[in-house]
């Protein structure tokens, strides 16, 4: 049985989007993305939103339903990634694509090489997949390795049982939200 999202908010909003199994993902609840494009939506018109560990895309394709720049996701899993690329295919926008490949190899190239700024959100699969007990840890490693000039805001996903610091090598948490289980961490 093939499970469904829709996106939220925007110009594309009811749009319904593929999930891809949850043995290799864990989709964003609904009530996390409505919370964080209405904290964002009105500063992302000029940014490239970049989604680290994309499952199925959802928000990068959210991203673009409100008006980003460019949004680009980026998912591990091939399955996964095939989803992410129908979902994103069928939105028909030149400014929304899907790259196959580690999020922790890509990202420091793929942000660092950007012309302007870049709203990062990462949602590493924390809770499902095996080989992520220490993911926090290379987040914080990841984040080193970023150029300040190119981020705008880096938004971490996470288990509500982890807390971030107040500070992640140059940025500084300037919003923490709580779900539930999951939290928002914005940093800047």
């Amino acid at each position: 049985m093939k499970l469904y999202t829709k996106i939220s908010s925007g110009k594309f909003k009811g749009k319904r989007l593929e999930l891809p199994s949850l043995s290799t993902t864990r989709s964003t609840k609904s009530i996390v993305k409505e919370s964080f494009f209405n904290v964002i939506r009105d500063e992302i018109y000029s940014l490239t939103f970049i989604e680290g560990f994309g499952g199925s895309g959802v928000m990068a394709s959210e991203a673009v339903s409100n008006g980003v720049r460019e949004a680009i996701a980026i998912e591990k899993d091939r399955a996964a990634f095939k989803i992410t690329q129908s979902n994103l295919a069928s939105l028909e926008c030149a400014n929304l694509k899907a790259i196959n490949g580690d999020s922790f190899a890509l990202l420091p190239d793929l942000v660092n090489s950007q012309n302007g700024k870049v709203l990062l959100y990462l949602d590493p699969p924390f809770d499902i997949r095996a080989g992520f007990d220490d993911i926090y840890e290379k987040l914080v490693n990841l984040i080193s390795q970023l150029k300040k000039e190119k981020i705008y805001m880096i938004v971490f996903e996470h288990n509500s049982d982890f807390k971030f610091g107040d500070e992640i090598s140059a940025y500084k948490l300037v919003k923490f939200k709580k779900f539930g289980a999951t939290s928002l961490s914005y940093f800047q």
